[in-house]
């Protein structure tokens, strides 16, 4: 197979890896009536249950990352896979809440494997195209929600919320085996733009030194601030949006299947189009993809903002405002993924990311809980605007501070990898 086919094969893989994997890590938001009707859950209850599988990711995400950069990234992706399935099937098995927590943070093992995934693709795509194939495959992210809302509404009251997790469960084993015999290890690095047309690059090997100079880059920190941030409104909408259309709106099943679903197919557009016009401006600015990231999340903000104080019969409006808030809401997923490692060297790559997820993480493990709390003591309509105007307006001044920065950042990214290549070229020629 040729390098070229043979690349965009290991998007697709990784693709259906992420759309089911999504699939079921998301199931459980549009499963939140059910599941709290069983075990006579209160929404701060169900929090609890979203914010220990998040607990438990963010504190294994600095491992992986290290591993990652250690060791073969596509064995323990396939690894990785194997967990989610054998976890997902010990979350459909308990039969009380207390277990049920303990399961479902265990779900969060595989979690944290992203930053290897992300950094392998960098190896095989050059920084200039980058954002794009990010944002194809944040693109499963909600088409895997999509899926999981048409499996809670539609099968899980035929068959039971517990046999869709033996479903999703399965077939994270069987993409075990499938990226395990399928996907190759790529030498780190082998895509920098230096490196172009050299055979043999050498390997790069983590160091401590090396992943400490990430971190002394002034756009990693307004990365990480961002992060944190901007984790907030996700896991808010993600677990609470559906509970609150069908109470606070008086959406039926089918009502929010209609709406929800055009709405989710827009923002996972907005992944592949963000990452598209990150790229693009990023070949006439250094800039560009923070400039796309800190529209999105503005744009976002604002017609989200308009959507929920809409009149609540007013449905057309409140659909037209939801589906250009999913738009731009995406925006700046795929360009942060790039510019960290449009910063950062290959071989400490996973490590850099890890951490980002980490501090994103923790955010994204009190969300959940503070929204329960909102919700219990005021409405899910409260929780849900509050904390995202003020996570997006947040994360629009650190994008703001990074464009101070980011030129340098990427310049010194550069000159660091043109010295490697002269080294290399050099040592084969001697």
């Amino acid at each position: 197979m040729k390098k070229d086919n043979y690349r965009w094969k290991v998007v697709g893989i990784f693709f259906a890896f992420m759309l089911l994997h999504q699939t079921d890590k998301l199931l459980i938001g549009p499963m939140k009536g059910p599941i709290s009707d069983e075990f006579g859950l209160t929404n701060t209850q169900f929090g609890v249950i979203i914010s220990s599988a998040l607990i438990v990711s963010t504190l294994l995400y600095p491992i992986w990352g290290y591993l990652y950069d250690r060791f073969a990234r596509a064995k323990l992706l396939a690894l990785a896979s194997f967990i989610w399935g054998s976890t997902t099937w010990l979350s459909a098995i308990v039969r009380s809440y207390i277990p049920f927590v303990v399961t479902r943070a265990s779900t969060g093992i595989d979690d944290s494997s992203y930053p290897g995934l992300y950094s392998l693709i960098a190896d095989y795509f050059t920084p200039k195209e980058r954002s794009k194939v990010y944002g194809i495959l944040q693109i499963s992210q909600p088409i895997g929600y999509l899926i999981g809302m048409i499996l809670a509404l539609m099968l899980a009251p035929t068959i039971g919320w517990r046999r869709v997790f033996y479903i999703t469960g399965s077939l994270g084993l069987v993409i075990a085996v499938v990226i395990y015999f399928n996907v190759k290890e790529m030498p780190r690095g082998k895509s920098e733009p230096e490196f172009e047309g050299m055979e043999e690059i050498g390997q790069f090997q983590f160091s401590w030194d090396a992943a400490k100079e990430v971190f002394k880059k002034k756009t990693m920190w307004f990365v990480l601030l961002q992060g944190f941030a901007g984790v907030f409104p996700w896991n808010v909408i993600t677990y609470f949006f559906f509970d609150y259309l069908a109470k606070e709106r008086g959406y039926d099943e089918m009502s929010v299947l209609l709406t929800m679903a055009p709405v989710i197919l827009i923002l996972a557009g907005g992944y592949f189009v963000g990452g598209l016009l990150g790229d693009w401006l990023f070949k006439r600015t250094l800039k560009g993809r923070i400039i796309v990231s800190a529209i999105g999340v503005l744009m976002g903000a604002v017609f989200l903002f308009f959507a929920l104080n809409t009149p609540i019969e007013s449905r057309t409006t409140f659909f037209i405002f939801m589906a250009i808030a999913a738009l731009f809401m995406p925006f700046s997923s795929p360009n942060v993924i790039s510019t960290v490692y449009d910063v950062t060297a290959p071989e400490v790559r996973s490590t850099a990311q890890a951490v980002e997820y980490f501090i994103e993480n923790g955010g994204a493990a009190i969300a959940p809980i503070m929204a329960g709390v909102i919700a219990d003591a005021s409405s899910m309509h409260n929780a849900i605007l509050y904390i995202s105007i003020v996570a997006w307006s947040l994360c629009f001044l650190f994008y703001f501070g990074t464009i101070f920065f980011i030129d340098n950042d990427i310049a010194s990214l550069r000159n660091q990898m043109a010295k490697r290549a002269a080294d290399e070229k050099a040592r084969q020629g001697a």
